[in-house]
């Protein structure tokens, strides 16, 4: 079963990060999700603008920015001067006026167009997005802070989108509360990647190419 893990950066080690993105690639992580976070969209500071163009300059695997930011719009050429052709960025849909717009932007820049999506988002909502859109990110908790309990009824929100997902041409990423469980019981329905952070990943004793290689023998 092919399925991609990507390690949530906010969640890594500050004091060597240079160190942390070399380790990940040699323990075979498949991209770096990047939380940025404006205090204003989400009650909290995540990562930076530096931090993202450190990692960026730093790895030779793409990066998934996530953008936690209101009216991305606005400054999205920012980022997308800093990243590499192929790299993923994701809007929230309700953090802009015409998140097309966005998306258009990020599409002409070279890079993969994606939306999160809040659990609170219906799917509804975002349908002509997704005929937009090359990757969709399901949010599984409120954004804003790594180490939230998973919400139950995202289960659902999954099953929608595994059936349109042929039609409209997307994949599906997981975000958030990432366990073992998860990965064994989607990843065989079709969800293509999963950000793993403090729960799987960050703060074990072990290598992260050991863990890395566990988590990936666990659907086999």
């Amino acid at each position: 079963m092919d399925f991609e893990l990507t390690a949530s950066m906010m969640c890594a080690n500050y004091g060597n990060l240079e160190k942390e993105v070399r380790d990940l690639e040699e323990g075979g992580i498949d991209s770096f999700h990047i939380d940025i976070m404006d205090g204003r969209y989400v009650p909290n500071f995540a990562m930076s603008l530096n931090d993202m163009s450190f990692i960026a300059s730093a790895a030779k695997k793409p990066l998934d920015v996530h953008l936690m930011i209101e009216h991305p719009n606005n400054n999205i050429h920012i980022f997308l001067d800093r990243l590499r052709k192929g790299d993923t960025v994701y809007i929230h849909p309700e953090a802009e006026y015409h998140p097309s717009t966005t998306l258009q932007k990020i599409i002409n820049a070279g890079m993969i167009p994606g939306i999160a999506i809040n659990p609170g988002t219906s799917i509804e909502t975002v349908m002509e997005m997704l005929r937009i859109v090359k990757k969709v990110l399901v949010m599984s908790v409120n954004p804003g802070n790594a180490g939230q309990m998973y919400l139950p009824y995202v289960g659902k929100k999954y099953t929608k989108l595994l059936s349109l997902k042929e039609e409209m041409n997307f994949e599906i990423y997981w975000d958030g509360a990432c366990n073992a469980d998860k990965i064994l019981e989607f990843a065989p329905k079709g969800v293509k990647g999963f950000v793993i952070g403090t729960t799987l990943l960050f703060g074990k004793k072990q290598p992260y190419g050991e863990t890395l290689q566990n988590i990936r023998e666990l659907i086999f």
